[in-house]
């Protein structure tokens, strides 16, 4: 494999798609924005890719809910060939939006193997309004998920007025027991946030941020790792340039952790090659 192909969605209120596919290029790959209409119709094919992302925004505005338009196309229109793309190993991403879009379909949590069922929840925050904000996570190490492999506390932001993540008891459990959930939000210092706003900012049952299926290769989260890929999209990175500084150290070696996340699935796909 020379080149890792990642196919990146864009059209109908859809956005972050120019920072997904740049932060997939710093991460050495090709990435390639499509509109979904072009997937749908054939002149762009699936199988021509290794990654899918679903990027964040408003797709179709959010009507009906965050991500259910979007979900009922593309399940109707193109529900085999994810199933196929799926099956023959590639990687999917879903990015808030995204997330809901992919958990609407039932591409999550996956569960015995069944990506057509819908058994999550993605709804309003508690808080009552949009969240623009930093927050801390804490990465679950024993998660098979290929994104994080590596990671353990990494700062996001999130922009979103639906990211409460939440189901019934039975298939929390089961999420927790097949380590599937793969980031929680947290204190500064890692610690579990135990739904205490603004560390959880949505109210999401046990602090759930971001889940993956029992392979590791679907990965939905709420926070943007897209958003993420450079050191001076931090807000405080002029006070972290200067620790960084009087610690000898330089601050062009500080990979941001977007960067890391996408790295990961690149190398993955990589590695399947040899």
């Amino acid at each position: 494999m020379n080149r890792v192909n990642v196919l990146v969605l864009a059209g109908y209120g859809l956005n972050c798609d120019y920072e997904t596919a740049y932060t997939f290029e710093l991460a050495g790959a090709a990435a390639k924005r499509v509109h979904i209409n072009s997937l749908i119709s054939g002149h762009v094919k699936l199988s021509d890719f290794n990654i899918l992302v679903f990027t964040g925004g408003f797709g179709w505005g959010d009507d009906h809910g965050a991500g259910v338009v979007q979900a009922v196309k593309l399940g109707t229109k193109l529900g085999d060939k994810l199933l196929d793309f799926i099956n023959k190993g590639n990687l999917v991403i879903g990015i808030c939006n995204g997330f809901q879009a992919i958990v609407n379909m039932g591409l999550l949590p996956g569960f015995d193997n069944n990506y057509t069922k819908r058994s999550l929840a993605l709804t309003f925050n508690d808080c009552g309004n949009f969240r623009d904000d930093w927050v801390h996570l804490k990465v679950n190490s024993l998660s098979p998920c290929i994104f994080t492999k590596g990671l353990d506390k990494i700062e996001l932001p999130v922009r979103h007025g639906e990211g409460k993540f939440y189901s019934d008891e039975s298939n929390i459990r089961m999420l927790v027991e097949n380590n599937q959930v793969v980031i929680r939000y947290a204190t500064p210092d890692g610690k579990p946030a135990q739904g205490k706003f603004p560390y959880n900012p949505n109210g999401s049952v046990q602090d759930i941020a971001g889940i993956c299926d029992p392979s590791g290769r679907i990965f939905g989260l709420m926070p943007h790792p897209e958003a993420y890929n450079h050191f001076t999209n931090h807000p405080d990175w002029t006070r972290l340039k200067e620790q960084i500084k009087r610690l000898g150290e330089n601050d062009s070696r500080q990979i941001p952790a977007g960067i890391l996340i996408f790295k990961n699935a690149v190398d993955f796909m990589i590695g399947r090659s040899y």
